[in-house]
């Protein structure tokens, strides 16, 4: 399992690099084979589109099992909201005796954090707003009391098209523990050729902005913006 990062090979670690490189057989959803080629254009690959994870993942350890050595990749890191949990569930369930490794992916919590400055400083939750496998009551419920512990929120899958009223309903949560000034960040596509960021508030958040290709940070009751930068201190007497 590769995670090869938000997109750019610049982004890619050396690790992951090299296992791609090393497969016999890429593997992965459609829209990240389409980043890979242009790197990777030799490859042999073989890609399924959006909802068909554990077929795809299924493929693959087959293949394994034929004495290939296959690249399962995903964005990010592929243990975060990745491929690698399911990887290891199926071989389980399959009975399989594959070699598994997993190589670990700059996230997108940390990639979009790097465009906006340094607002990941201190302790963080990092929440899906997708319910596809979570049910909206308990994403919320998390999202309550990581605002209330006063952590700094990374929101993933943050808006669809189909699923416009998540993040207003997550922003009303967390606002019932900061205030209306707090700052946040938005990326879109961080990493990747139309990388775009925005600073905000929480008040002031422009929901058509975002997509599901955005990364929303809420910075904690210590976060600031200065000279374009959202930083969260640490807590150094400087």
């Amino acid at each position: 399992m590769v995670g090869f990062g938000p997109g750019s090979k610049g982004d890619m670690t050396l690790r992951a690099a090299s296992a791609v490189e090393g497969a016999d057989l890429v593997v992965g959803y459609t829209a990240y084979i389409d980043i890979l080629k242009e790197y990777f254009p030799d490859k042999t690959y073989k890609a399924t589109g959006m909802m068909r994870e554990v077929e795809r993942c299924r493929a693959a350890i087959e293949e394994a099992e034929k004495g290939q050595t296959v690249a399962m990749v995903s964005s990010g890191d592929s243990g975060i909201y990745g491929m690698a949990g399911i990887i290891y569930q199926l071989a389980d369930e399959m009975g399989s005796d594959i070699e598994i490794e997993t190589v670990p992916g700059v996230t997108a919590a940390s990639s979009a954090a790097s465009i906006l400055g340094a607002p990941l400083m201190h302790d963080t939750a990092i929440i899906s707003l997708s319910d596809l496998m979570t049910p909206i009551d308990l994403i919320m419920r998390r999202i309550d009391r990581a605002a209330e512990g006063d952590m700094v929120i990374a929101l993933y899958n943050p808006r669809s098209k189909k699923r416009t009223g998540h993040l207003p309903q997550a922003v009303e949560a967390i606002g019932r523990h900061r205030p209306p000034g707090t700052p946040v960040g938005i990326v879109r596509n961080a990493g990747r050729k139309d990388e775009s960021k925005r600073l905000t508030d929480l008040g002031s958040i422009d929901y058509d902005e975002v997509d599901m290709f955005s990364i929303v940070i809420v910075g904690n009751s210590q976060t600031y913006i200065s000279n374009g930068r959202m930083i969260t201190p640490r807590g150094y007497e400087i």
